[in-house]
C-alpha cells in the first residue's frame, strides 16, 4: 500500500492547481486522474475570460501550460478510476483500480459532466447524431443542419463555435430568456446561421437506424403547438451533474449531488476537501476552479499541520 499525506482526485484545473500548491509546500502528494489531465477544459474550443490571456486561448493550450508548470515538481501520479474512499487508521483508504492508496487528507476535484435532457431517442442516438461536445464532434456536421438544446453559457458558447462549421443551427430553449451571459446572447442573436426557438422543448429525437438523427419533434410550452424540425444532429447542453460516485459515507451533498463545502473548501468530514466543478456553487469557470484548488490545498496543508502539532 502506498501512503501519502494528501491524495488529489481529478486532473482538471482545480486538481492540477491543488497538486501544484501542495508539492510546492513539500507535501507528499499523489494525483489520481483516470484520463488525460484537463477535464472539461479539453472540450472547450476557446477560453476568452481567463486572466492573463487577453486573446482567446485554446482549451488544450491552457491545460498544457498547467501541466508544464506541475511537471517541474516531484509528484506521484496514478491513472485509473477511483472506486471508493473509506475512513481508515486516522486517514482514508482510496481504492484506485485494484490498488489502495492511504492518505491523511483527500482533495476531491473530480469535476462534473454534461447532463442528459432525458427525451425519447436521446440514448438511442447518442454517438449517432446526439452529442454533448461541440469541439469533439462538430466537424462531423460541417455544412449540415443541427439543433442545440440549452440556454446557459455552455449552450451559447458551443452554438457560436458550431456556427463556424454548420450550414444552419437551431438553438432551442425551454424558457423565454436565456441564462447565459449577455455577450454570448447578443452574438447568437446576430449570427445569421443561428435560429432561436424560445419557449420550446424537444419531445423526441427521431432518426433512422442507418442514417442516425433525422429530426426533432418540438412543442411550444406556451401555446402547446407541435412541429417537427429536420436536423442532422443534436447537441445537448442543459447543465452539469457531479462526478463523485465514490465519495465516503456521510459526506455532505446538496440536493443535486454536488459536494457541500465552506469557504475554505472543507467538507463536513475531517481531512476531506473539495474544489472545482464537483463542489456546490453557482459559478463553474476555469478561474473559479483554480481558486478553489489553491484554497483547498492551503486548507489541507493547515489540516496536516494541526495533525502534526
Amino acid at each position: 500500500m502506498n501512503t501519502y499525506d494528501v491524495v488529489v482526485i481529478g486532473g482538471g484545473p482545480a486538481g492540477l492547481t491543488a497538486a501544484l500548491y501542495l508539492v510546492r509546500a513539500g507535501v507528499n502528494t499523489a494525483l489520481v486522474e483516470k484520463l488525460s489531465p484537463g477535464g472539461q477544459v479539453l472540450m472547450t474550443e476557446e477560453i476568452e475570460n481567463y486572466p492573463g490571456f487577453p486573446k482567446p486561448v485554446k482549451g488544450y493550450e491552457l491545460v498544457d501550460k498547467f501541466v508544464e508548470h506541475l511537471n517541474n515538481y516531484e509528484l506521484s501520479r496514478h491513472s485509473d478510476e477511483v472506486r471508493s474512499i473509506t475512513a481508515a487508521d486516522g486517514g482514508y483508504d482510496i481504492k484506485v483500480g485494484d490498488e489502495v492508496l492511504r492518505a491523511k487528507a483527500v482533495v476531491l476535484c473530480s469535476g462534473a459532466r454534461y447532463k442528459r435532457v432525458g427525451t425519447p431517442g436521446e440514448d438511442l442516438y447518442t454517438g449517432r447524431g446526439v452529442s454533448y461536445c461541440a469541439l469533439c464532434d462538430g466537424n462531423f456536421f460541417r455544412g449540415k443542419t443541427v439543433a442545440v438544446i440549452g440556454g446557459g453559457n455552455s449552450a451559447l458558447e458551443e452554438s457560436l463555435y458550431l456556427a463556424r462549421l454548420v450550414d444552419k443551427l437551431h438553438l432551442i430553449h425551454r424558457r423565454d430568456e436565456f441564462r447565459g451571459a449577455k455577450c454570448y446572447q447578443d452574438k447568437c442573436v446576430t449570427n445569421p446561421k443561428i435560429s432561436i426557438l424560445r419557449s420550446t422543448v424537444v419531445e423526441e429525437i427521431k432518426g433512422d437506424p442507418f442514417k442516425g438523427v433525422t429530426s426533432v419533434a418540438l412543442k411550444n410550452v406556451k401555446n402547446g403547438g407541435k412541429s417537427e424540425l429536420a436536423v442532422d444532429g443534436v447537441f445537448v447542453f442543459v447543465g452539469f451533474e457531479p462526478v463523485c460516485p465514490f465519495v465516503p459515507e456521510g459526506l455532505g451533498l446538496d440536493p443535486a449531488g454536488f459536494i457541500v463545502t465552506d469557504c475554505e473548501m472543507r467538507t463536513n468530514l475531517p481531512g476531506i476537501f473539495a474544489a472545482g466543478d464537483v463542489r456546490s456553487k453557482n459559478c463553474r469557470q476555469v478561474a473559479t476552479a483554480v481558486g478553489d484548488g489553491a484554497t483547498a490545498a492551503t486548507a489541507a496543508y493547515a489540516y496536516l499541520e494541526e495533525l502534526n502539532a
